[in-house]
């Protein structure tokens, strides 16, 4: 299977939890509809993306990455590469390497919906990101990537006002999954 068929049979089969979410969802299936390159960083519009809120063992504390770009606090996410199959396989690879926590578990998912404008295209594009959630191992210590200005574990419910609300929603959600 290819990525472009398993996005799209991951959204056509999730259930928004909310209707802004169930919009984004119909979006990002127009989208691949309508571009058979929406995977990809390539397509000038906007690509799809996979994004990992990365929880400690006990799934109170999530990882976050000060982002150089975007100078927020965000979880672990990036583009998809020609050799990912499935987006839960985006999301896993971009959350090891970027936390260089080897043995992350990946939660059921996708957890979450986001689109936000980026600069991949000036003057802008969009990045349509499915988000998921993982869980480190006992005893985990993350390192810091190149792609990252810092690396630090928060409290979920402590997450620092540099941050943004998609954040700390897809934190809260990861928490619920792997508390239940």
């Amino acid at each position: 299977m290819s990525l472009h068929r398993d996005a799209h049979a991951v959204l056509a089969g999730w259930v928004a939890p909310t209707p802004e979410e169930e919009g984004l969802r119909e979006e990002f299936l127009r989208h691949l509809r309508d571009h058979d390159d929406a995977m990809w960083r390539e397509c000038a519009p906007g690509h799809l993306t996979a994004t990992t809120a990365v929880l400690s063992h006990d799934g109170e504390r999530v990882l976050l990455t000060l982002h150089p770009k975007a100078g927020m606090w965000l979880p672990m996410g990036g583009h998809c590469e020609r050799s990912d199959t499935t987006l839960a396989q985006v999301a896993l690879r971009e959350a090891t390497e970027e936390s260089g926590i080897p043995g992350l578990v990946l939660l059921d998912g996708p957890l979450a919906l986001d689109r936000h404008k980026v600069w991949c295209h000036p003057p802008h594009s969009w990045h349509l990101d499915v988000e998921y959630g993982a869980v480190a191992p006992p005893g985990a210590e993350a390192v810091i990537s190149e792609e990252s200005l810092d690396l630090r574990w928060f409290p979920v419910e402590e997450i620092p006002e540099l941050s943004d609300e998609a954040t700390r929603r897809l934190a809260r959600r990861a928490r619920s999954l792997c508390r239940a």
